[in-house]
């Protein structure tokens, strides 16, 4: 019985091997296991239902906020007074994005439009589209920086046609009318005799090309042939660079086209992305990790050098003219328009800016931009973006509407497009990305302790069958000599 039980224990023991040999083999080919599902889940193909689905229609709801700077000193400002603004908002709008013409090619690019429309949304909005808002007028004090160079003469007859259209320095209109457009004398009577001087033939509103548009065409990598290059551009609208800046850096087009990242990042990666609405691309650095309902994410934020003039980071010396650090002059690709770029509220830009306007208060918090990436995957799990519209404006002699206007970059609306994955694309994100991985982790584990579990019970078991084994000889043996000894006195009398 002994034996029996011997031989039972040698074979848990070998089971016991087995068993963390295979715990031990799936801490290896576990996350290769996952590793090769992300490359095939993450590569753009039709045949990936979700992801493909994912990155085609955008189904995470987006929207896009938008703030107004409220002059509160119109008359005041003309007279050399330092501008006060008082915030108002947000107007809420819901971003539905839907990519077309989708065309694949045989060099593992895909190549697509992707079109924009903005829904009004009352319930998340602080207003109404009806409220009315005071902002300077692009039209004029935007028109007379562009013109101060042209002769006296010029710049008087465009002040007697500013009279003539009763255009003056600041508009008071209606959020709708300054958002998607307003009926203008002027800006008909420039689109008729000079056409291509403003980037809308229609109404002119700060983001009326904005609406029912697309960013033009994109190219990009389907990462095919190396999941690395996935979602990068490889050239927007023809062009594999662009020409609005004045070094070959300044004009590449990098990263992606700003939805999706390469999957498998780490703490030194970058978010490179081109924005055809700055005219450039841009590049986020690593944060700090931090998680989204169990999900583990990467936030990346923009660097300080973002929008650093070229004197305190040269890269950005393409990027000039410059003013202070933390403003990107976009005149080049808006019509030669005196308008920046910046973070709202002038946050991470020059103090200096902050002293010529009153009303402002940039935080990390609320001003800050931020992407949260699921690192693993490339996919974003909570997006904002946050940009700020400035107007650079003076007082022009001959144009008599720029008053005594001082010299001021002024702060006219800024806006935040954000989304966050929630819902059923969430469910599936957890299940794929946090309890199947946690299930084959503890499968990994749970097999290597009950390998050796079962190895050390059953070598117990094994070391005390043979120990009784053993015993049950050693009682043979003296059993047999005592026997022998007690029949020979017996014998011996026989014998006699």
């Amino acid at each position: 019985m002994a034996v029996n039980k011997a031989k039972v224990a040698i074979g848990f023991i070998v089971a016991g091997v087995l068993t963390v040999f295979f715990g031990t083999a799936l801490t290896f080919v576990g996350p290769i296991i996952i590793d090769d599902q992300i490359v095939k889940n993450t590569v753009i193909d039709p045949k990936n239902e979700m992801s493909y689905t994912m990155w085609k229609d955008v189904p995470v709801p987006f929207y896009m906020s938008v703030y107004f700077f409220h002059v509160l000193n119109p008359k005041e400002i003309l007279n050399g007074e330092k501008p006060m603004v008082e915030q108002k908002g947000p107007y809420v709008y819901r971003k539905r994005i839907q990519k077309d013409n989708i065309t694949f090619h045989p060099n593992n690019t895909v190549s697509y439009r992707e079109y924009r429309r903005y829904y009004f949304e009352p319930s998340m909005s602080a207003g109404n589209e009806s409220d009315v808002v005071t902002i300077p007028n692009m039209l004029v004090l935007g028109a007379a920086v562009m013109m101060e160079n042209l002769p006296f003469a010029v710049r008087l007859m465009i002040s007697a046609t500013f009279k003539t259209f009763k255009e003056g320095p600041f508009l008071t209109k209606t959020v709708g009318e300054l958002m998607w457009g307003y009926d203008s004398g002027l800006v008909d009577f420039l689109n008729k005799y000079l056409p291509g001087m403003l980037p809308s033939s229609g109404k002119f509103g700060l983001f009326a090309e904005f609406n029912n548009s697309n960013t033009g065409l994109f190219t990009i990598f389907t990462g095919q042939d190396d999941i690395r290059n996935v979602h990068k551009v490889d050239s927007w609208n023809g062009l594999t660079q662009l020409n609005y800046w004045r070094t070959p850096q300044c004009n590449m087009i990098n990263g992606t086209a700003g939805q999706m990242w390469p999957p498998f990042m780490t703490k030194e990666s970058t978010l490179p992305f081109y924005s055809p609405d700055a005219c450039r691309s841009m590049e986020l650095v690593y944060q700090r990790p931090g998680k989204l309902k169990g999900i583990p994410l990467y936030r990346f934020v923009a660097p300080k050098t973002l929008f650093a003039n070229g004197t305190d980071y040269a890269p950005n010396e393409g990027f000039c003219p410059c003013r202070q650090s933390g403003l990107l002059n976009v005149s080049s690709c808006r019509h030669n328009s005196p308008v920046f770029i910046s973070h709202p509220h002038f946050f991470n830009a020059d103090p200096v800016l902050l002293d010529y306007v009153q009303g402002l208060n940039p935080t990390e918090d609320e001003h800050g931009l931020f992407i949260d990436i699921h690192p693993q995957t490339g996919v974003p799990l909570n997006v904002s973006i946050r940009l700020q519209l400035n107007l650079y404006m003076k007082r022009v002699s001959g144009i008599t509407e720029t008053g005594k206007i001082s010299e001021v970059v002024m702060p006219m609306i800024w806006f935040e497009e954000s989304g966050y994955i929630d819902g059923p694309i969430l469910n599936t994100f957890h299940t794929n990305l946090v309890i199947l991985p946690a299930v084959m982790e503890f499968m990994q584990y749970g097999f290597i302790t009950l390998g050796l579990a079962t190895i050390i019970i059953a070598a117990l078991v094994y070391h005390r069958a043979k120990s009784k084994c053993d015993d049950g000889d050693d009682d043979a043996t003296s059993y047999g000599s005592t026997s022998i000894q007690e029949k020979d006195p017996l014998l011996e009398e026989d014998m006699d």
